[in-house]
């Protein structure tokens, strides 16, 4: 399959909700989609790792609203999505492989929706747990912990809490022996006392095999 392979700069949008016939595939770095409010507050709704499609579906009626913004350096390939459609028209496993990844996805928002229902100390905690098994299936991340160019700022924006309380909470889960989080890594001292605390159940990350 042929494509045009890019490179996006931090802070930079991939892709910025227009209408397009493209599909983007992030082959490295770390990004996030995102919504802009009214007021212009920016609320971070999934993260977007190597591996991840974009636009899988028509953009020019799902997800205009949405932007694709890369947190880190990122490669992304744009793929023409006519060329992607024969590709899935021929090959009935990358079919369902789609559709498998499609569930997926609405599987994380649905938890997404649920952990904004718990203490926001809790709900940092299932995220980086959410991101160790992520970062650890496509072999980026160790057993406890993983490279991590985020900012305190973009934690802020995917809790939907002010920045000020994303340091407290930070600080909460240091002092309770955690997490380790300096010099873009960060380490989970105890990695099940963290999914304990956080109530993690990676089954909605769906890892364990896909399909019927």
């Amino acid at each position: 399959m042929t494509f045009n392979r890019r490179t996006v700069t931090t802070r930079r949008d991939i892709t910025c909700g227009e209408v397009t016939d493209r599909v983007y595939l992030v082959m490295s770095g770390f990004a996030c989609r995102y919504k802009t409010l009214p007021g212009g507050a920016r609320r971070i709704v999934s993260f977007v790792l190597p591996g991840d499609l974009c636009y899988m579906h028509d953009a020019g009626r799902f997800g205009r609203d949405l932007r694709v913004g890369a947190l880190a350096p990122c490669s992304v390939a744009d793929i023409p999505r006519s060329r992607l459609l024969e590709v899935v028209n021929a090959f009935p496993a990358i079919s369902h492989a789609i559709w498998w990844v499609t569930l997926r996805e609405l599987s994380r928002a649905r938890e997404w929706i649920v952990n904004d229902t718990r203490p926001a100390d809790k709900r940092l905690a299932h995220l980086f747990c959410e991101l160790l098994v992520c970062l650890q299936v496509i072999g980026q991340a160790d057993a406890d912990g993983f490279e991590f160019p985020l900012t305190q700022l973009d934690m802020a924006d995917a809790l939907g809490i002010s920045h000020v309380h994303i340091n407290r909470v930070l600080q909460s889960l240091r002092t309770n022996g955690l997490i380790s989080w300096s010099n873009q890594q960060v380490a989970f001292p105890n990695v099940e006392a963290l999914k304990a605390f956080a109530e993690f159940d990676p089954a909605y990350l769906c890892f364990d095999g896909y399909g019927p």
